[in-house]
Protein backbone atom coordinates (compact mmCIF):
# COMPACT_ATOMS: atom_id res chain seq x y z
CA UNK A 1 0.00 0.00 0.00
CA UNK A 2 1.14 3.54 -0.73
CA UNK A 3 2.79 5.02 2.35
CA UNK A 4 0.37 7.96 4.04
CA UNK A 5 1.96 11.66 3.81
CA UNK A 6 2.45 12.66 7.18
CA UNK A 7 -0.53 15.13 7.04
CA UNK A 8 -2.81 12.99 6.66
CA UNK A 9 -1.40 10.38 9.09
CA UNK A 10 -1.30 12.88 11.87
CA UNK A 11 -4.76 14.16 10.94
CA UNK A 12 -6.01 9.84 11.19
CA UNK A 13 -3.91 9.80 15.26
CA UNK A 14 -5.54 12.19 16.34
CA UNK A 15 -9.07 10.86 14.85
CA UNK A 16 -8.04 7.75 16.72
CA UNK A 17 -7.77 9.55 19.81
CA UNK A 18 -10.64 10.95 19.89
CA UNK A 19 -11.95 7.31 19.70
CA UNK A 20 -10.44 5.81 22.31
CA UNK A 21 -11.24 8.52 24.77
CA UNK A 22 -15.22 8.25 24.35
CA UNK A 23 -15.30 4.48 26.15
CA UNK A 24 -12.32 5.91 28.66
CA UNK A 25 -14.98 8.79 29.48
CA UNK A 26 -17.65 6.47 29.97
CA UNK A 27 -15.81 4.44 32.40
CA UNK A 28 -14.52 6.92 34.55
CA UNK A 29 -17.19 8.26 34.78
CA UNK A 30 -19.39 5.36 35.57
CA UNK A 31 -16.55 4.07 38.13
CA UNK A 32 -16.91 7.78 40.06
CA UNK A 33 -21.09 8.09 40.17
CA UNK A 34 -21.18 7.45 43.54
CA UNK A 35 -18.07 8.87 45.03
CA UNK A 36 -19.62 12.23 46.15
CA UNK A 37 -22.93 10.47 47.73
CA UNK A 38 -20.31 8.07 49.71
CA UNK A 39 -21.28 9.69 53.05
CA UNK A 40 -24.86 8.60 52.32
CA UNK A 41 -23.92 5.42 53.23
CA UNK A 42 -22.71 6.30 56.61
CA UNK A 43 -26.31 6.76 57.50
CA UNK A 44 -28.26 2.99 55.54
CA UNK A 45 -31.35 3.90 57.37
CA UNK A 46 -31.95 6.37 54.74
CA UNK A 47 -31.46 4.49 51.55
CA UNK A 48 -34.00 2.06 50.56
CA UNK A 49 -31.43 0.06 48.81
CA UNK A 50 -30.06 -0.46 52.85
CA UNK A 51 -26.03 -0.50 51.94
CA UNK A 52 -23.76 0.60 54.16
CA UNK A 53 -20.31 1.81 54.41
CA UNK A 54 -18.75 -1.40 54.74
CA UNK A 55 -21.02 -2.68 52.19
CA UNK A 56 -20.00 0.08 49.90
CA UNK A 57 -16.39 -0.23 50.23
CA UNK A 58 -16.43 -3.83 49.70
CA UNK A 59 -18.47 -3.12 45.93
CA UNK A 60 -15.57 -0.15 45.24
CA UNK A 61 -13.21 -2.70 46.49
CA UNK A 62 -14.58 -5.52 44.30
CA UNK A 63 -13.58 -3.96 41.30
CA UNK A 64 -10.02 -5.32 41.43
CA UNK A 65 -11.01 -8.94 42.43
CA UNK A 66 -11.01 -10.52 38.94
CA UNK A 67 -7.99 -8.04 37.80
CA UNK A 68 -5.70 -9.56 41.34
CA UNK A 69 -6.90 -13.37 40.49
CA UNK A 70 -4.95 -13.31 36.95
CA UNK A 71 -7.49 -11.58 35.20
CA UNK A 72 -5.29 -8.76 34.09
CA UNK A 73 -2.83 -10.65 33.42
CA UNK A 74 -4.33 -13.48 31.12
CA UNK A 75 -6.36 -10.33 29.47
CA UNK A 76 -2.56 -8.85 28.92
CA UNK A 77 -1.35 -11.89 26.98
CA UNK A 78 -4.39 -12.62 25.18
CA UNK A 79 -4.02 -8.66 24.28
CA UNK A 80 -0.54 -9.02 23.02
CA UNK A 81 -1.30 -12.30 20.91
CA UNK A 82 -4.82 -11.69 19.69
CA UNK A 83 -4.19 -7.59 19.20
CA UNK A 84 -5.77 -4.80 20.74
CA UNK A 85 -9.31 -5.13 17.95
CA UNK A 86 -10.19 -8.20 18.93
CA UNK A 87 -9.40 -8.18 22.76
CA UNK A 88 -9.95 -4.64 23.40
CA UNK A 89 -13.85 -5.26 21.57
CA UNK A 90 -14.06 -8.78 24.31
CA UNK A 91 -13.16 -6.48 26.91
CA UNK A 92 -15.46 -3.52 26.18
CA UNK A 93 -18.38 -5.78 25.73
CA UNK A 94 -17.43 -7.34 29.57
CA UNK A 95 -17.32 -3.65 30.79
CA UNK A 96 -20.61 -2.98 29.32
CA UNK A 97 -22.22 -6.05 30.63
CA UNK A 98 -20.70 -5.45 34.40
CA UNK A 99 -22.16 -2.10 34.30
CA UNK A 100 -25.54 -3.33 32.96
CA UNK A 101 -25.74 -5.86 36.45
CA UNK A 102 -24.84 -3.17 38.74
CA UNK A 103 -27.72 -1.63 37.26
CA UNK A 104 -29.78 -4.26 37.32
CA UNK A 105 -27.98 -4.78 41.42
CA UNK A 106 -29.30 -1.34 42.54
CA UNK A 107 -32.58 -0.52 40.15
CA UNK A 108 -34.70 -2.27 43.34
CA UNK A 109 -36.79 -5.35 42.96
CA UNK A 110 -34.33 -7.56 44.92
CA UNK A 111 -33.77 -8.44 48.12
CA UNK A 112 -30.57 -6.55 50.06
CA UNK A 113 -28.64 -9.31 50.04
CA UNK A 114 -29.09 -10.63 46.35
CA UNK A 115 -28.98 -6.77 44.83
CA UNK A 116 -25.56 -6.65 47.08
CA UNK A 117 -24.35 -9.93 45.32
CA UNK A 118 -25.45 -8.70 42.21
CA UNK A 119 -23.98 -5.26 41.95
CA UNK A 120 -20.54 -6.94 43.22
CA UNK A 121 -20.76 -9.51 40.77
CA UNK A 122 -21.34 -6.38 38.22
CA UNK A 123 -18.34 -4.42 39.79
CA UNK A 124 -16.30 -7.34 39.26
CA UNK A 125 -16.76 -7.76 35.61
CA UNK A 126 -16.64 -4.02 34.89
CA UNK A 127 -13.38 -3.75 36.59
CA UNK A 128 -11.76 -6.64 34.76
CA UNK A 129 -13.16 -4.92 31.49
CA UNK A 130 -12.23 -1.71 32.11
CA UNK A 131 -8.78 -2.48 33.37
CA UNK A 132 -7.82 -4.23 29.99
CA UNK A 133 -10.01 -1.73 27.56
CA UNK A 134 -7.73 1.07 29.30
CA UNK A 135 -4.83 -1.04 28.77
CA UNK A 136 -5.74 -1.61 25.30
CA UNK A 137 -6.39 2.17 24.59
CA UNK A 138 -2.67 2.74 26.57
CA UNK A 139 -1.03 0.40 24.10
CA UNK A 140 -2.63 1.66 21.04
CA UNK A 141 -1.90 5.48 21.64
CA UNK A 142 1.90 4.18 22.35
CA UNK A 143 1.45 2.22 18.68
CA UNK A 144 -0.07 5.65 17.09
CA UNK A 145 1.79 7.71 18.38
CA UNK A 146 5.00 6.37 18.25
CA UNK A 147 7.46 9.29 17.73
CA UNK A 148 4.75 11.55 17.41
CA UNK A 149 3.91 13.88 21.08
CA UNK A 150 3.39 10.25 22.93
CA UNK A 151 3.13 11.77 26.40
CA UNK A 152 0.81 14.51 25.07
CA UNK A 153 -1.61 12.15 23.47
CA UNK A 154 -1.79 10.09 26.76
CA UNK A 155 -1.90 12.93 29.05
CA UNK A 156 -4.61 14.54 26.62
CA UNK A 157 -6.53 10.95 26.94
CA UNK A 158 -6.39 10.73 30.40
CA UNK A 159 -7.57 14.28 31.09
CA UNK A 160 -10.76 14.23 28.86
CA UNK A 161 -11.34 10.45 30.37
CA UNK A 162 -10.91 11.96 33.69
CA UNK A 163 -13.35 14.81 32.73
CA UNK A 164 -16.06 11.74 33.02
CA UNK A 165 -14.89 11.42 36.33
CA UNK A 166 -15.16 15.62 37.31
CA UNK A 167 -18.72 15.14 35.60
CA UNK A 168 -19.49 12.52 38.03
CA UNK A 169 -18.37 14.05 41.10
CA UNK A 170 -20.01 16.90 40.22
CA UNK A 171 -23.25 15.51 38.58
CA UNK A 172 -23.91 12.88 41.43
CA UNK A 173 -25.05 14.78 44.45
CA UNK A 174 -27.80 16.28 41.99
CA UNK A 175 -28.73 13.14 40.12
CA UNK A 176 -29.38 11.47 43.32
CA UNK A 177 -31.02 14.62 45.17
CA UNK A 178 -28.87 15.56 47.62
CA UNK A 179 -30.21 16.40 50.34
CA UNK A 180 -33.07 14.75 51.22
CA UNK A 181 -34.38 12.44 54.38
CA UNK A 182 -35.00 9.27 51.98
CA UNK A 183 -33.64 7.99 49.01
CA UNK A 184 -35.64 5.29 46.92
CA UNK A 185 -34.12 3.24 44.26
CA UNK A 186 -34.77 5.23 41.59
CA UNK A 187 -32.82 8.08 43.08
CA UNK A 188 -29.86 5.79 43.50
CA UNK A 189 -30.13 3.64 40.44
CA UNK A 190 -30.05 7.42 38.23
CA UNK A 191 -26.71 7.52 38.13
CA UNK A 192 -25.82 3.90 37.14
CA UNK A 193 -28.89 4.00 34.20
CA UNK A 194 -26.55 7.34 32.71
CA UNK A 195 -23.45 5.67 33.23
CA UNK A 196 -24.97 2.39 31.68
CA UNK A 197 -25.94 4.69 28.39
CA UNK A 198 -22.35 6.70 28.03
CA UNK A 199 -20.57 3.23 28.45
CA UNK A 200 -23.00 1.91 25.32
CA UNK A 201 -22.07 5.33 23.43
CA UNK A 202 -18.50 4.35 23.98
CA UNK A 203 -18.73 0.62 23.07
CA UNK A 204 -20.55 2.27 19.35
CA UNK A 205 -17.13 4.87 19.32
CA UNK A 206 -15.18 1.89 19.70
CA UNK A 207 -16.00 -0.20 16.74
CA UNK A 208 -14.77 2.65 14.53
CA UNK A 209 -11.41 2.94 15.95
CA UNK A 210 -11.25 -0.72 15.00
CA UNK A 211 -11.89 0.23 11.38
CA UNK A 212 -9.32 3.08 11.60
CA UNK A 213 -6.58 0.67 13.58
CA UNK A 214 -7.24 -2.12 10.46
CA UNK A 215 -6.13 0.63 8.38
CA UNK A 216 -3.08 1.61 10.13
CA UNK A 217 -1.84 -1.91 10.21
CA UNK A 218 -2.25 -2.57 6.31
CA UNK A 219 -0.75 1.21 5.58
CA UNK A 220 2.23 0.06 8.33
CA UNK A 221 3.17 -3.36 7.55
CA UNK A 222 2.49 -4.32 10.95
CA UNK A 223 -0.16 -7.52 9.62
CA UNK A 224 1.26 -9.58 6.47
CA UNK A 225 -1.98 -11.27 4.53
CA UNK A 226 -4.11 -13.73 6.28
CA UNK A 227 -3.34 -11.88 9.74
CA UNK A 228 0.43 -13.53 10.00
CA UNK A 229 2.31 -11.17 12.62
CA UNK A 230 5.71 -10.51 11.75
CA UNK A 231 8.27 -12.21 12.97
CA UNK A 232 9.69 -9.67 15.29
CA UNK A 233 6.24 -8.45 16.82
CA UNK A 234 5.37 -12.09 17.80
CA UNK A 235 4.56 -12.48 21.75
CA UNK A 236 6.85 -14.54 23.68
CA UNK A 237 6.14 -15.85 27.37
CA UNK A 238 9.91 -15.47 27.97
CA UNK A 239 8.97 -12.06 28.03
CA UNK A 240 7.13 -11.84 31.37
CA UNK A 241 10.15 -13.39 33.23
CA UNK A 242 11.61 -10.75 31.35
CA UNK A 243 9.26 -8.00 32.89
CA UNK A 244 9.60 -9.75 36.03
CA UNK A 245 13.55 -9.86 36.33
CA UNK A 246 13.20 -5.71 35.19
CA UNK A 247 14.12 -3.29 38.27
CA UNK A 248 12.71 -0.65 36.79
CA UNK A 249 9.88 -2.25 35.44
CA UNK A 250 9.11 -3.41 39.46
CA UNK A 251 9.86 0.01 40.74
CA UNK A 252 6.90 1.51 38.27
CA UNK A 253 4.29 -1.00 39.30
CA UNK A 254 5.11 0.21 42.96
CA UNK A 255 5.12 3.19 42.41
CA UNK A 256 1.85 2.93 40.21
CA UNK A 257 0.38 0.93 43.21
CA UNK A 258 1.56 3.31 45.66
CA UNK A 259 0.46 6.29 44.20
CA UNK A 260 -3.17 5.64 42.48
CA UNK A 261 -4.11 4.37 46.38
CA UNK A 262 -3.59 7.92 47.62
CA UNK A 263 -5.53 9.77 45.04
CA UNK A 264 -8.15 7.21 43.51
CA UNK A 265 -9.20 5.33 46.69
CA UNK A 266 -9.38 8.95 48.58
CA UNK A 267 -11.44 9.93 45.44
CA UNK A 268 -14.20 7.05 46.47
CA UNK A 269 -14.45 7.84 50.15
CA UNK A 270 -13.73 11.98 49.73
CA UNK A 271 -16.95 13.07 51.00
CA UNK A 272 -16.78 11.00 54.05
CA UNK A 273 -13.73 12.25 55.02
CA UNK A 274 -14.09 16.19 54.11
CA UNK A 275 -17.63 16.64 55.71
CA UNK A 276 -16.26 15.35 59.28
CA UNK A 277 -12.62 17.02 59.02
CA UNK A 278 -13.62 20.50 58.03
CA UNK A 279 -17.43 20.92 58.91
CA UNK A 280 -18.67 21.64 55.35
CA UNK A 281 -21.73 21.17 53.51
CA UNK A 282 -22.45 17.65 51.62
CA UNK A 283 -23.00 19.65 48.49
CA UNK A 284 -19.62 21.82 48.78
CA UNK A 285 -18.12 18.65 49.88
CA UNK A 286 -19.07 16.71 46.41
CA UNK A 287 -17.34 20.49 44.66
CA UNK A 288 -14.16 20.66 46.81
CA UNK A 289 -13.52 16.38 45.69
CA UNK A 290 -14.62 17.48 42.11
CA UNK A 291 -11.38 19.34 42.13
CA UNK A 292 -9.12 16.04 41.74
CA UNK A 293 -10.26 15.54 38.19
CA UNK A 294 -10.95 19.10 36.90
CA UNK A 295 -6.86 19.83 38.08
CA UNK A 296 -6.22 16.67 36.00
CA UNK A 297 -8.30 18.26 32.84
CA UNK A 298 -5.74 21.60 32.76
CA UNK A 299 -2.64 19.99 33.71
CA UNK A 300 -2.14 16.86 32.52
CA UNK A 301 -2.15 17.43 28.82
CA UNK A 302 0.30 20.37 29.85
CA UNK A 303 2.64 18.60 31.65
CA UNK A 304 2.57 15.58 29.32
CA UNK A 305 3.76 18.41 26.50
CA UNK A 306 6.36 19.42 29.04
CA UNK A 307 7.95 16.20 29.82
CA UNK A 308 7.94 15.40 25.88
CA UNK A 309 9.60 18.64 25.58
CA UNK A 310 12.32 18.77 28.67
CA UNK A 311 12.58 15.36 29.91
CA UNK A 312 13.13 14.58 33.44
CA UNK A 313 10.27 11.98 33.63
CA UNK A 314 11.62 10.77 37.06
CA UNK A 315 11.60 13.92 38.86
CA UNK A 316 8.49 14.91 37.45
CA UNK A 317 7.19 11.44 39.01
CA UNK A 318 8.93 12.26 42.32
CA UNK A 319 7.47 16.10 41.92
CA UNK A 320 4.30 14.45 41.73
CA UNK A 321 4.21 11.92 44.61
CA UNK A 322 5.69 14.62 46.93
CA UNK A 323 2.40 16.94 46.34
CA UNK A 324 0.00 14.59 46.53
CA UNK A 325 1.83 13.46 49.80
CA UNK A 326 1.65 17.43 51.07
CA UNK A 327 -2.11 17.25 50.15
CA UNK A 328 -3.07 14.52 52.52
CA UNK A 329 -0.42 15.90 55.51
CA UNK A 330 -2.84 18.87 55.10
CA UNK A 331 -6.24 16.93 55.06
CA UNK A 332 -5.15 15.30 58.21
CA UNK A 333 -3.69 17.77 60.26
CA UNK A 334 -5.39 20.79 59.22
CA UNK A 335 -7.01 22.85 61.79
CA UNK A 336 -10.39 21.57 62.19
CA UNK A 337 -13.32 23.21 60.08
CA UNK A 338 -10.86 25.51 58.37
CA UNK A 339 -11.92 24.80 54.77
CA UNK A 340 -9.60 26.76 53.07
CA UNK A 341 -6.57 23.81 53.83
CA UNK A 342 -8.78 21.39 52.76
CA UNK A 343 -9.26 23.01 49.40
CA UNK A 344 -5.65 23.45 49.41
CA UNK A 345 -5.00 19.71 50.18
CA UNK A 346 -7.49 18.75 47.40
CA UNK A 347 -5.61 20.74 45.11
CA UNK A 348 -2.33 19.26 45.75
CA UNK A 349 -3.81 15.58 45.05
CA UNK A 350 -4.90 17.04 41.78
CA UNK A 351 -1.78 18.49 40.77
CA UNK A 352 -0.25 15.38 41.60
CA UNK A 353 -2.63 13.19 39.72
CA UNK A 354 -1.51 15.21 37.25
CA UNK A 355 1.98 15.22 37.18
CA UNK A 356 2.63 10.79 38.10
CA UNK A 357 0.93 9.92 35.24
CA UNK A 358 1.95 12.19 32.74
CA UNK A 359 5.47 10.98 33.12
CA UNK A 360 5.39 7.07 34.33
CA UNK A 361 2.99 5.48 31.54
CA UNK A 362 4.71 7.02 29.07
CA UNK A 363 7.76 5.88 30.30
CA UNK A 364 6.51 2.30 30.15
CA UNK A 365 7.26 1.93 26.48
CA UNK A 366 10.88 3.29 27.01
CA UNK A 367 11.99 0.04 29.25
CA UNK A 368 9.35 -2.75 27.58
CA UNK A 369 9.88 -4.32 23.84
CA UNK A 370 6.72 -2.71 22.02
CA UNK A 371 5.65 -6.78 21.46
CA UNK A 372 5.30 -7.07 25.08
CA UNK A 373 3.74 -3.77 25.56
CA UNK A 374 0.28 -4.83 26.40
CA UNK A 375 1.40 -7.47 28.90
CA UNK A 376 3.68 -5.07 30.40
CA UNK A 377 0.92 -2.86 31.19
CA UNK A 378 -1.60 -5.43 32.44
CA UNK A 379 1.09 -6.45 35.10
CA UNK A 380 0.96 -2.79 36.46
CA UNK A 381 -2.01 -2.46 36.61
CA UNK A 382 -2.07 -5.76 38.53
CA UNK A 383 0.05 -4.71 40.70
CA UNK A 384 -2.27 -1.32 41.00
CA UNK A 385 -5.30 -3.63 41.55
CA UNK A 386 -4.19 -5.42 44.40
CA UNK A 387 -3.68 -1.82 46.04
CA UNK A 388 -7.27 -0.64 44.68
CA UNK A 389 -8.32 -4.05 45.97
CA UNK A 390 -7.45 -3.68 49.49
CA UNK A 391 -7.29 0.14 50.42
CA UNK A 392 -11.15 0.44 49.67
CA UNK A 393 -11.75 -2.44 52.41
CA UNK A 394 -9.80 -0.73 54.76
CA UNK A 395 -11.36 2.62 54.48
CA UNK A 396 -14.55 1.18 54.23
CA UNK A 397 -14.37 -0.80 57.55
CA UNK A 398 -12.69 1.84 59.63
CA UNK A 399 -15.23 4.25 58.49
CA UNK A 400 -18.01 2.06 59.27
CA UNK A 401 -16.53 1.33 63.21
CA UNK A 402 -15.90 5.05 63.27
CA UNK A 403 -17.76 7.54 61.03
CA UNK A 404 -16.49 11.01 62.59
CA UNK A 405 -13.46 13.07 62.57
CA UNK A 406 -11.37 10.46 64.32
CA UNK A 407 -12.19 8.05 61.32
CA UNK A 408 -11.40 10.03 58.86
CA UNK A 409 -7.75 10.95 60.73
CA UNK A 410 -7.10 6.82 60.94
CA UNK A 411 -8.02 6.72 56.86
CA UNK A 412 -5.56 9.46 56.26
CA UNK A 413 -2.87 8.33 58.12
CA UNK A 414 -3.05 4.77 55.89
CA UNK A 415 -3.22 7.61 52.62
CA UNK A 416 0.14 9.67 54.24
CA UNK A 417 1.96 6.67 54.53
CA UNK A 418 1.33 4.96 50.73
CA UNK A 419 2.26 8.83 49.56
CA UNK A 420 5.56 8.23 51.42
CA UNK A 421 6.15 4.73 49.79
CA UNK A 422 5.72 6.49 46.06
CA UNK A 423 8.08 9.40 46.88
CA UNK A 424 10.77 6.65 47.86
CA UNK A 425 10.00 4.49 45.00
CA UNK A 426 10.47 7.40 42.40
CA UNK A 427 13.37 8.41 44.19
CA UNK A 428 14.95 5.39 43.81
CA UNK A 429 13.56 4.98 39.54
CA UNK A 430 15.65 8.56 39.30
CA UNK A 431 18.76 6.98 40.72
CA UNK A 432 18.43 4.08 38.64
CA UNK A 433 17.66 6.25 35.61
CA UNK A 434 21.16 8.10 36.02
CA UNK A 435 22.62 4.49 35.78
CA UNK A 436 20.75 3.67 32.47
CA UNK A 437 21.13 6.41 30.32
CA UNK A 438 20.96 4.52 27.67
CA UNK A 439 17.14 3.71 28.13
CA UNK A 440 16.45 7.63 27.53
CA UNK A 441 13.99 7.47 30.68
CA UNK A 442 14.46 10.93 31.63
CA UNK A 443 15.74 12.24 27.46
CA UNK A 444 13.07 14.79 25.93
CA UNK A 445 11.53 13.70 22.92
CA UNK A 446 13.45 15.67 21.05
CA UNK A 447 16.73 14.69 22.04
CA UNK A 448 15.90 11.06 21.84
CA UNK A 449 15.00 10.76 18.32
CA UNK A 450 18.61 12.94 17.53
CA UNK A 451 20.02 10.05 19.60
CA UNK A 452 18.46 7.20 17.65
Amino acid sequence: MKPMDNRKKGALCWAALACLVVPMFASYFFDDMFSTVSHLFSNPDSLQLGWNAKDFGNFIGDYSLLCVCGGLIVGGILLDIFGVRIMGSVFLAMMVGGGAMIYFGVAGGLPKESAIAVGRIGRMFFGLGSEIAGVAVTRSIAKWFKGRNMSFAMGLQLAIARAGTAIALIAAPFIVGVPKDFYSFQDTARPALIGLFLLLAGAAVWAIFVALDAGFDRREGIVRTRGEVQEEDKFSFKDITGLLRNPRFLMIGILCVSFYCCVSSFKKFGTAVVIPRFGIDPAIAGTMVSMIPFFTIIFTPLFGALVDRTGHATRWMIGGSFAVFIGHMLIAFAPQGAAFFGYAGIGLLGLGYSLVPSAMWPSVPRIVPERSLGTAYSLIYWIQNIGLFFVPKIVGRTLESDPGIHGAERVEWLFIGLGMLAISVATMLMHSSSLHPELHLDSARAREKKTE
